[in-house]
């Protein structure tokens, strides 16, 4: 015998459904306030990298921005090693609300998996990337005591040379190891943890050749003490522009160091938007830019979708030149 639903039972179901309805909206609603909110606290930025490096600086200036805009503290948290590899990772496992963020460096996406293992490389894709920030282009410098006033004199030395990098799996290791393989040049790899002590040792004749980060290197350029021979941006750097770049020099060595800003994965857009509109306000103001221009840095300043965009063609270029010539950045070839 067929069984048909009451009347009470069907106002009943009925009630259960309105109420599940009900329950959702004050989700939706509830979330939507949260958002409005946003943010509710300091919003932490963690940087990879030892305070009063570049890095560092730029956090600092960015996050003193932002603050103003934002209305709320945000302190940069230092957190070195493994190139920004540990702290990158414990900001993407952290909950995506917008109140985490992290100072990303291209060298850690594009190289750095060149030269560790799949477990230890960050993935570009576990993130959110709010923001790209700029250039920092990488000079290739010779010591007081090389004699090298051009590239061309250390490819006539016809000998072995001595040079320091900023580090195993940096913009710095894979534009100069590249550049020699190119160029024919042997010599020995000092790699070094940071530009700083790289650029000590060229200073002290230690090394004859260093590849550093402009703005660390421009103030000892400025006096004398050592000499540009190249650098591996795209185009003359506009800090150092009578210096030829490795493309002109007839070398296929395209290497910056670029930064951005990002979130983990799976913040709101609204959160990631505000981010960006208060980025944006920083970038205008003349202290901001008094900032990059003291400091030697080329304005980069594109939405994190372009970021993404351009950082996995780098990494796919430099996979490519690491592969045709046979280096290994981890130096174990």
């Amino acid at each position: 015998m067929k069984h048909f639903p009451t009347r009470r039972s069907v106002l009943g179901a009925a009630s259960a459904i309105t109420l599940l309805a009900m329950t959702a909206c004050g989700n939706v609603a509830g979330g939507q306030a949260k958002t409005a909110d946003y943010p509710s606290g300091p919003i932490n930025l963690t940087v990879g990298q030892a305070a009063g490096g570049s890095t560092d600086l730029i956090a600092r200036a960015l996050a003193e921005g932002a603050s103003k805009t934002l209305g709320k503290p945000v302190p940069v948290v230092n957190k070195p090693g493994a190139n920004g590899a540990l702290a990158t990772k414990e900001v993407a496992g952290k909950p995506a609300d917008g109140q985490e963020l992290v100072l990303l460096t291209a060298s850690l996406i594009t190289i750095t998996p060149l030269a560790v293992s799949p477990d230890e490389a960050v993935n570009i894709d576990d993130l959110d990337i709010i923001a790209g920030l700029s250039q920092d282009d990488y000079v290739l410098v010779a010591s007081p005591g090389s004699g090298f006033k051009s590239f061309k004199d250390v490819t006539d030395a016809g000998r072995s040379v001595t040079f320091g990098t900023t580090g195993v799996g940096t913009g710095s290791q894979l534009a100069q190891t590249v550049l020699f393989k190119q160029a024919n040049v042997t010599g020995t790899d000092i790699p070094f943890d940071s530009g700083k002590p790289a650029l000590t040792a060229a200073l002290g004749n230690q090394v004859e050749l260093a590849t550093i980060q402009l703005g660390e290197a421009m103030p000892q350029i400025q006096a004398g003490k050592v000499s540009p021979l190249l650098v591996f941006s795209e185009e003359r750097n506009s800090f150092l522009p009578d210096t030829p770049t490795a493309k002109e020099a007839g070398y296929d060595v395209p290497v910056a160091q670029y930064r951005a800003v990002a979130a983990p994965k799976g913040t709101p857009q609204e959160v990631k938007d505000k981010l960006y509109g208060a980025f944006q306000e920083t970038f205008k103001s003349d202290a901001y830019k008094e900032f990059n221009k003291k400091n030697m840095l080329t304005p980069k300043e594109i939405p994190g979708a372009e970021v993404v965009t351009e950082w996995k063609e780098y990494a796919a270029k430099y996979k490519e030149l690491v592969e045709k010539y046979g280096i290994s950045l981890s130096g174990n070839k």
